[in-house]
């Protein structure tokens, strides 16, 4: 799984129907799922973006995390993050898992993000979404299982 990581101090996303779904402070998490993730590697990555320590304490060091703050996170599908352009100028999507896999590894991160005690919205699976974001900092992470 990858996941693109910002600290935001709002976000928010536009369902294709017009529904918004907004969030305060937080992190805003682009979320890919790659071919061969499982569970584990959904469990992990929810663990590791809840407590990564990108928030600043008060003498300004990254010290805190989402928890430590109470921050909230919108978590948006986005299988582009396994775009391969090496080959061309059209990126190659083959590394990205098909939507029957994604889907329930998706869920199952934003599940475990929620347990872990973070308010989670999200986007909707697979559709087309406008998405807005206030990054803090900026402050913004590449995370992939694969290196974690």
């Amino acid at each position: 799984m990858r996941a693109l990581v910002q600290r935001v101090e709002r976000a928010a996303v536009r369902l294709p129907g017009g529904e918004e779904r907004r969030t305060g402070a937080g992190l805003l998490v682009l979320l890919g799922v790659g071919q061969g993730d499982a569970e584990a590697a959904a469990l992990k990555l929810a663990e590791k973006v809840a407590r990564l320590r990108i928030f600043a304490n008060e003498q300004g060091k990254f010290d805190r995390c989402l928890l430590d703050v109470r921050g909230e996170a919108l978590v948006v599908s986005q299988f582009t993050l396994y775009g391969d352009a090496r080959g061309g100028r059209r990126p190659d999507f083959t590394g990205a898992a098909a939507p029957a896999l994604a889907k329930p590894l998706y869920e199952r991160f934003c599940a475990a993000l929620e347990a872990l005690g973070v308010t989670v919205r999200t986007g909707e699976f697979g559709a087309h979404m406008a998405v807005e974001s206030v990054n803090d900092g900026p402050v913004t992470l590449w995370l992939d299982t694969a290196a974690l």
